[in-house]
């Protein structure tokens, strides 16, 4: 795995960065030898925030995890990650009968895994899209209670996402073709 780690408010020590290399690289099973982790540290103010991205073919693999020690946090975003890598294991033999498998190491592949928590979608609902700009969507997504709201971009007659932030702020998903 090739480790790409860069520090906002905090310098990169070697300390760090081993126990990064160290406790994500306990991941390496899962992934070929060539495959890229995007690790970000960062400090705001008593928050120590550790972000771990791993692009893999068509899909990226991505936790952030805050403690009060950045130790903590690396030892929390690997066990998610993990977890991640185990309850999407059967998604991931699909991709493979399609040829979408090509960063994984063949032991993980073949490597048999329990799913405790498989997933089941228990509700659907249908609505029609009325187009409208995204602070409109805000606005709609406020006055329903949701955390996200889907619509049809009226500027760009795309369909997009809006979505609350945890610092209260917004954001938008935009299709990219």
């Amino acid at each position: 795995m090739r480790f790409t780690i860069t520090g906002r408010n905090i310098d990169v020590t070697d300390g760090l960065r081993s126990a990064v290399e160290e406790k994500i690289g306990k991941l390496e099973r899962y992934f070929k030898p060539d495959t890229e982790v995007l690790v970000t540290l960062s400090v705001e103010k008593d928050r120590q925030k550790i972000e771990v991205t791993i692009p893999v073919k068509g899909n990226i693999i991505r936790s952030e995890q805050v403690s009060s020690d950045m130790y903590v946090s690396i030892d929390l975003v690997e066990e998610i990650i993990e977890r991640q890598l185990k309850k999407y294991k059967t998604k991931l033999v699909d991709a493979k009968q399609s040829g979408g498998s090509a960063s994984f190491s063949q032991a993980y592949m073949d490597e048999e895994y329990d799913d405790p928590d498989e997933i089941k979608i228990v509700r659907t609902k249908r609505f029609g899209i009325k187009p409208m700009d995204p602070e409109e969507a805000c606005v709609q997504m406020e006055l329903l209670g949701h955390s996200f709201y889907v619509f049809r971009n009226s500027e760009t007659d795309e369909v997009n996402v809006v979505y609350k932030r945890k610092n209260d702020t917004y954001g938008l998903i935009e299709p990219e073709f």
